[in-house]
């Protein structure tokens, strides 16, 4: 395991002038006790060192040869050498009474019975021990028989005891340290410092979309993954494309790019940890495809009710599209943007009237593949005025009617008509609760009853539609039908599509 960066004796500043007893040591470090100092937690990580230099203070003035712990850890995760003798060797500190020999001693600032210590801190503590113990070969989800060199109030002289490799103060002498929660944390911290890397998975492939249980990308993605382990504690990622390394990673990475042949194939993501141990996460399936959807029913629009003017005429823009691989949705580019689901076919928009407008979608594929098809329009309104009349009909004008004019009868059998060459007609009126009824003719033949009824008065309301596969030439007549009580039928004219 490699040595973490650890802030010596003199960077801290440690007067060695206060002791001039020499180190003792051990011949190897069995184990590992962690321990909190008991003090504040709300310190400024600039006055640690200030704080080390106050604990060696404390611990000389207890009669000590030297600060007591081998390593002190601050809450951002610094890590100060503690009782002098070098930090590579097994010196004795004065840390875990009756079981200082062979084992080292790391301390957190701070109290930790009902708060735990922040993760920068239970990092430190981890990698301190995990280099500590692999310079003897120990494992750190180990244990160890430990024999009290002391009676200290929890175990008598001689007594043997077995201990977790990383252990609590607690666990060697009757005390509340390392407090509750950061003991409660120590398996954790045994298992980050002992490695695998743990926790491992991928979270998701950017430039890819999930169905089901099945990435599809056109090629290009991004491999996501999170890992409990901290950073520090691995050494690298690697991204696994059919069991075979793509891509190296650092310890510190969480994506990597990758680029998949057509097909398909699983996706993993190793982690090697520090002590050489690796796991792997489970797999992902990812299918690499270029295919683009189709639109199996180009778009086409038609005329739809509602109300019209020159700046937007009711339309409805129709299509299908597909994709042997999964489609994502459809999006209208133009001349406004909206996405709208896969299974949607059609949306309600308006055009101008007397003006060529675009409508352009793209679909786009489970795995990012995209098609075009675009349809155009150019509604054209045919007044009032235009219109062939046989019986009696009254112009009337106001701003509420479409071109500020419109004819009104009350006369059975009078009509209207109009000829033009289109492929969708909507005939245009004015409703209230007084109006009646008219029959429509398409061509000579009756169609339709339309009941201009309505509760709320509406003008220039496109009542009534019709649409044919091609344009062609066609006749539409409304005949007023003169009805019991209400016979005005009043209109505005008519709107097609060329």
């Amino acid at each position: 395991m490699p040595q973490p960066p650890i802030v010596s004796r003199a960077a801290w500043g440690a007067d060695e002038s206060l002791n001039s007893e020499a180190p003792e040591y051990g011949t190897t470090i069995n184990a590992v006790f962690v321990h909190h100092t008991a003090q504040t937690n709300a310190y400024s990580c600039t006055d640690s060192p200030a704080i080390v230099r106050g604990l060696r203070a404390l611990h000389l003035n207890q009669g000590w040869k030297d600060i007591g712990y081998n390593f002190v850890v601050d809450k951002c995760g610094t890590i100060f050498e503690g009782r002098k003798g070098g930090i590579d060797r097994p010196v004795i500190g004065a840390q875990a009474e009756g079981f200082n020999t062979n084992t080292t001693g790391i301390a957190v600032i701070g109290t930790f019975t009902t708060e735990d210590a922040p993760a920068a801190a239970k990092t430190a503590i981890a990698r301190v021990a995990a280099w500590k113990l692999g310079q003897y070969k120990v494992d750190p989800l180990g244990k160890v028989t430990l024999t009290a060199g002391v009676a200290n109030g929890k175990f008598k002289l001689g007594q043997s005891a077995v201990f977790n490799r990383i252990s609590g103060h607690r666990d060697a002498y009757a005390t509340e340290c390392p407090g509750t929660v950061l003991y409660n944390a120590l398996p954790t911290l045994r298992s980050w410092a002992a490695g695998p890397v743990a926790g491992l998975t991928i979270k998701s492939l950017s430039g890819a979309s999930l169905s089901g249980s099945n990435y599809l990308t056109k090629g290009a993605v991004t491999v996501n993954w999170a890992a409990s382990t901290p950073s520090s504690l691995i050494t690298k990622y690697e991204v696994l494309v059919d069991g075979k390394n793509a891509v190296t990673k650092t310890g510190t990475a969480t994506s990597a790019a990758v680029t998949l042949a057509a097909g398909s194939h699983t996706v993993q993501v190793r982690a090697t940890h520090q002590s050489g141990k690796t796991s792997t996460s489970p797999s992902v399936a990812v299918t690499a495809e270029t295919t683009p959807p189709t639109f199996t029913t180009k778009p086409a629009l038609s005329l739809r009710t509602g109300t019209v003017d020159t700046t937007a005429v009711p339309v409805t823009l129709a299509w299908k599209a597909s994709d042997t691989a999964g489609l994502k949705e459809v999006r209208l580019t133009a001349p406004t943007a909206k996405t709208y689901g896969p299974t949607t076919t059609s949306a309600q928009l308006t055009a101008k009237s007397a003006t060529a407008t675009t409508f352009s979608l793209t679909a786009q594929d489970l795995a990012g593949n995209t098609a075009t098809a675009a349809t155009s329009a150019q509604p054209t309104i045919l007044q009032e005025t235009s219109a062939t009349k046989t019986g009696t009909w009254t112009k009337k004008t106001s701003s509420s009617y479409l071109g500020g004019a419109s004819l009104s009868s009350s006369s059975k059998n009078a009509s209207l008509s109009w000829t033009f060459t289109g492929r969708s007609v909507a005939w245009i009126v004015s409703r209230a609760s007084t109006s009646g009824q008219a029959d429509i003719y398409i061509d000579g033949t009756k169609i339709t009853t339309a009941d201009l009824k309505t509760t709320t008065t509406a003008y220039r309301n496109a009542l009534w539609t019709k649409s044919w596969s091609a344009a062609g030439k066609h006749t539409i007549k409304i005949v007023v039908t003169a009805t019991d009580g209400r016979p005005t039928v009043t209109t505005d004219g008519i709107a097609y599509l060329p």
